[in-house]
């Protein structure tokens, strides 16, 4: 059984662990583990101004310019623990440590990182390149994405901003290289190459987190927040997760990785600690296709919806759910609702397609719904709302 896990660290104070379900970290344990690093250029677009003059740049190059601007990040964090009956009703607080990795973006201080590293934290510190460990603030999260933005004083520290890139030119097979702090063994390089894009994983709070990419570079508890960086050194992700297999907590060579675009779209929010408002629909749907092939609807093409939240920009809008309760091949789901086809004029094939749509418009905006009730072709206009927290849309 698969199991996917975000890739932060965490250590036992006081036999009390900070994060379950995640990997351990001792920071006092020694290892032997070593970082083979393979010399051979990577493979990059020799037109780039900011490749060397002899071409494509080696892991060594990557390393030797981009790691400085990786740090390490460590959180002291207090969660409520799971009540006991010596509670008297009132779970505990648990203390403890989270360890994980972010990168440097500019020169005021900004730090990106992942949500879930500094999730429930009451201290925040960064150690930089040259060891030098300082104080950080959470100026902004958006949990739904797993994005931090940590702020440090720039006073008196050489910090190093890295060069955020995008992924949406990246393609299956380009090389890349992750920077981060796997197991406490800080500044660690791994290498490998794009292995698939347009995954979606969940957020620590469920909520799906689409055109995720996903990397062979050995991604380990500790690497998460750091940066994903192509070949020109620079970053198209933020390290976030990794699929264990069910067989423990390492990496098996599947890593998934938040675009830096997703990042940049939201930065302007985060810099200002406001919370990141998303555009909300209202529905849970099911992909139509020929895995439904039996329930015979009356297309083969779009989503069929499941459930319409109470009071949401759907419900108002007069989206029908579905009524009657089903099972096919094992799985449960709901016939009779709406289905919907398109948004916006264009076709929506699939509830991934749907959860785009939506989340690429901001709340108050309006949409005109194409969907298909029983035979009967309509087109509603629904007025997008600001998603609540953890709901789900699409």
């Amino acid at each position: 059984m698969k199991k996917l896990v975000p890739v932060v660290g965490a250590a036992v104070l006081g036999g009390v662990v900070a994060a379950t379900g995640v990997a351990l970290l001792d920071l006092g344990a020694t290892s032997t583990t070593r970082t083979v690093v393979q010399q051979a250029p990577l493979s990059a677009d020799t037109g780039s101004s900011r490749l060397p003059a002899g071409g494509a740049m080696t892991a060594r190059d990557l390393y030797k310019r981009d790691s400085p601007g990786v740090v390490f990040v460590r959180a002291d964090v207090v969660q409520q623990g799971e009540p006991s009956p010596f509670d008297f009703g009132s779970p505990q607080a648990q203390r403890g440590l989270s360890t994980g990795s972010g990168f440097v973006i500019d020169a005021r201080g900004d730090i990106l990182t992942n949500a879930h590293v500094v999730d429930g934290a009451v201290k925040v510190t960064v150690q930089l390149a040259d060891k030098q460990v300082v104080d950080a603030r959470v100026i902004g999260k958006d949990v739904d994405s797993d994005i931090a933005l940590l702020r440090v004083d720039p006073d008196g520290l050489n910090l190093m901003p890295l060069q955020l890139g995008s992924a949406k030119d990246v393609q299956v097979g380009d090389p890349v290289i992750a920077i981060g702090n796997p197991f406490g063994l800080d500044r660690t390089l791994t290498t490998g190459v794009v292995s698939a894009l347009q995954r979606r994983i969940s957020a620590p709070n469920k909520v799906g987190i689409d055109n995720v990419i996903q990397t062979d570079a050995a991604i380990n508890p500790g690497n998460s927040g750091g940066p994903l960086i192509d070949a020109t050194g620079r970053v198209i992700g933020i390290n976030s997760q990794i699929e264990t297999g069910g067989s423990g907590n390492g990496s098996v060579g599947i890593g998934f990785a938040v675009p830096i675009d997703t990042a940049k779209e939201i930065l302007p929010q985060l810099k200002t600690g406001a919370k990141v408002q998303r555009a909300y629909l209202g529905v849970s749907s099911l992909t139509v296709d020929g895995s439904l092939a039996a329930l015979r609807l009356p297309t083969r093409a779009g989503v069929l919806v499941q459930t319409v939240q109470a009071g949401s920009p759907a419900a108002k809008a007069g989206i029908h759910a579905g009524t009657q309760s089903a099972q096919l091949g094992g799985i449960d789901l709901v016939l009779g609702g709406d289905i919907l086809q398109s948004v916006d004029g264009k076709a929506i094939t699939s509830s991934e397609d749907l959860t785009d749509s939506i989340t690429g418009h901001k709340p108050g905006d309006t949409v005109r719904i194409g969907l298909l009730r029983g035979r009967e072709k309509l087109n509603v206009t629904v007025e997008l709302a600001t998603r609540p927290d953890a709901a789900d849309i699409g």
